[in-house]
């Protein structure tokens, strides 16, 4: 199984000032170059024409006691292995250079300094939430960052950035617009700090859209080790004399699990009250570890971007795994990081596919994505452009072209779809208050 998702927080300030790229000292980070014949940087092998290796980077962060995502590293690397045992893109190798990002600020600038010295072709299916250290390092190198998990603000504003999917914003409307037609009051749970203010605007879109009330925006410490007071106070704002059942939203990151370890044990008290969350914060791995089927996720809505892992249409990214990561077992096929890769990663192919024997680089990369290059990915996504301005453009979110996501439930202990198909949210975001 992967390491279990956290994040600190969901929205960081962003800043877009272009940084020059200086070199990284040698040994400052562990990088590997994923090949068919095995592991190491090989010099000369950045792309370009004819039979040259195309080279590209994967962050995260593994091995740290917040957020691990070594499935996504990992995944790119067997991604590599497959499609250079199936005669690369166009004839051309793939090479994957991985960084441990360390869930750390400088550390993530340090992967992104290094993807310049590389000078790698693209940055792909990578997981950060600091986008104002890294992105400002490939904007002033013109590198793009296509499938960022969609952790941060800059991920919807940089010019360099290509998301496929519509991060926590999307998440959060998507659910509101079904609780608003099943919940009586509803309490969000997260984190006093400015990265928290801007998600109930997200959420209230949603439940405005059913014509519910907003929710009753309860601020907690990122920085607590227990949640017995802000749980207690969740579960009596929720309970009252309405006929329809409370529901409690955690959203606070890599202290979710914690909040509802609380949760649990108040909750016995306040039975009617429900809760629901969002994939980017609770996925499989995170239902399996609070108990499954008698743990306190059971019977709750979960809003994500793609279909269930049970979906026929994972069935490609399940057979790369099968032939070249079987036994990984960083590598899960449930984990949303790993299946964002595999989106990125079918994008990227797309790209280099479109460019045909021609010049594979950064400029002409970047190109044919801005030039309107659209990219099938299979049914997990909508059909995904990014040539014009998004319509959420209004609302801060330039980039963000992807405002699909699925709604799950947990029944014995297991997400399963509860509804058949996407909901496009881009409506109900347009409507949220951000002022």
């Amino acid at each position: 199984m992967t390491g279990r998702r956290r994040k600190r927080s969901t929205f960081l300030p962003t800043r877009t000032r272009p940084f020059r790229a200086t070199a990284l000292p040698a040994g400052a980070l562990v990088v590997c170059a994923s090949l068919a014949a095995g592991c190491g940087v090989i010099p000369g092998t950045t792309g370009g024409s004819g039979d040259d290796p195309i080279t590209v980077m994967t962050w995260a962060p593994s091995d740290t006691s917040a957020t691990n995502k070594p499935g996504m590293p990992a995944f790119a690397q067997a991604y590599a292995r497959w499609i250079n045992a199936h005669g690369g893109i166009n004839g051309r190798k793939l090479n994957v250079l991985t960084c441990n990002e360390h869930n750390d600020s400088v550390a993530a600038a340090k992967c992104a300094r290094l993807a310049v010295k590389e000078n790698v072709v693209a940055v792909v299916g990578s997981y950060s939430q600091y986008g104002d250290s890294y992105l400002p390092e490939l904007e002033g190198s013109g590198i793009p960052y296509i499938g960022g998990y969609g952790v941060t603000t800059a991920e919807f504003t940089s010019p360099m950035s290509y998301p496929v999917n519509g991060g926590q914003p999307a998440l959060l409307a998507g659910l509101g617009r079904e609780l608003a037609g099943s919940c009586g009051p509803v309490a969000l749970i997260r984190p006093d700090s400015i990265a928290g203010d801007e998600l109930p605007a997200m959420l209230d879109s949603g439940l405005k859209t059913g014509g519910h009330r907003p929710a009753i925006d309860q601020r907690a410490a990122d920085d607590t080790t227990e949640y017995s007071g802000p749980s207690q106070q969740a579960l009596t704002a929720t309970t009252g004399s309405q006929a329809k059942k409370g529901c409690v939203i955690p959203a606070l990151g890599d202290r979710t699990d914690t909040f509802m370890d609380s949760f649990r044990r108040d909750r016995e008290d306040f039975p009617a009250v429900k809760t629901a969350a969002t994939l980017d914060s609770v996925d499989q791995t995170v239902i399996n570890e609070s108990g499954g089927q008698s743990g306190p996720y059971e019977g709750s809505y979960v809003t994500g971007w793609y279909p269930v892992s049970s979906d026929p249409r994972w069935g490609a990214m399940k057979k790369v795994i099968q032939e070249q990561a079987f036994g990984d077992n960083r590598i899960d096929a449930s984990d949303t990081g790993v299946q964002t890769t595999w989106i990125a990663y079918t994008v990227f192919r797309s790209v280099v596919t479109s460019l045909g024997s021609g010049d594979v680089s950064a400029d002409t990369v970047r190109k044919a994505l801005d030039d309107g290059l659209k990219v099938d990915t299979g049914g997990l996504t909508p059909t995904l452009q990014w040539s014009a301005e998004s319509p959420l453009a209004a609302i801060g979110f330039s980039r963000l072209v992807n405002a699909d996501v699925t709604l799950q439930v947990v029944r014995q202990g297991q997400l399963v779809a509860a509804n058949k198909g996407f909901v496009d949210v881009t409506k109900t975001l347009q409507s949220a208050d951000v002022n």
